[in-house]
């Protein structure tokens, strides 16, 4: 009955990001976990290496090649995620950028695409994809918040807004959503090794003093996420919702 809690098989998930760093890590263990997932990014060779990846794991995958930077396109894109499975029971949204600019340095177009990534079209393709969901009365949304949910870092102010506005999304969709079985939650991770990472983890000496920043003492490795992230695309999350986990080794209890 346990195992049954955290079974994923006769769903059907949507990973966002998933060519690459997180989104493709859980892209491919939810596939593990028996869901049949579609994954979601720009570079076409990469999300072909992460289907082949799957399949090689024994999921179900398929690609849907596709710019998530503009929310007028989010209708087109949920329609074709739902061609390979039919409507996703489980929308992942690991997709983002981080442009990295002093507020001084800060433009409006870079501003505008920063918060239409990470926060707008989360939204928009969430309210796409959750009318199916509670026809079945089930579903879940995984949003992507951040140590910069709540704290400030240098350089990360449109990150930083966006990042603290997905918080808020995530409560307001479980307000929303969640009297109909779709259960939102989102991980809020700390310093993992990924490409909008890379200038981190490239600065020994940061990556050391991020590392020493934590209750554990390690920066984290991208399986560290999949165990949370099972949880709550899973019915083991059945009466959670509206929660941001951070899965930062213990970072922000310092």
């Amino acid at each position: 009955m346990h195992r049954e809690l955290f079974s994923l098989a006769d769903r059907v998930a949507c990973v966002t990001g998933a060519s690459s760093g997180i989104g493709r890590a859980l892209a491919t263990a939810l596939a593990e976990a028996g869901a049949a997932v579609v994954g979601v990014a720009r570079r076409e060779s990469e999300l072909s290496d992460w289907v082949r990846e799957a399949e090689a794991v024994g999921g179900r995958a398929a690609a849907c090649v596709a710019d998530l930077s503009d929310p007028d396109g989010v209708p087109a894109v949920a329609a074709r995620v739902r061609e390979p499975f039919g409507a996703p029971d489980i929308l992942i949204n690991a997709a983002g950028i981080n442009p990295r600019r002093p507020a001084e340095a800060m433009t409006p177009e870079i501003w505008r695409q920063t918060l239409d990534v990470n926060l707008s079209v989360p939204f928009f393709l969430a309210q796409a994809l959750v009318p199916a969901m509670r026809n079945k009365g089930w579903g879940r949304v995984v949003n992507f918040a951040s140590l910069q949910s709540s704290r400030a870092f240098p350089n990360g102010i449109a990150y930083g807004a966006a990042k603290g506005g997905v918080a808020q999304l995530t409560r307001a969709m479980a307000e929303a959503w969640s009297a109909h079985g779709i259960a939102c939650n989102a991980l809020a991770p700390g310093f993992f090794p990924t490409e909008l990472t890379a200038s981190v983890f490239d600065d020994a000496e940061a990556a050391a003093r991020n590392a020493r920043q934590t209750c554990i003492g390690r920066n984290g490795r991208l399986d560290d996420l999949i165990g949370p992230a099972i949880f709550l695309a899973s019915p083991a999350s059945d009466y959670v919702t509206g929660q941001i986990i951070h899965v930062d080794g213990g970072f922000t209890a310092k």
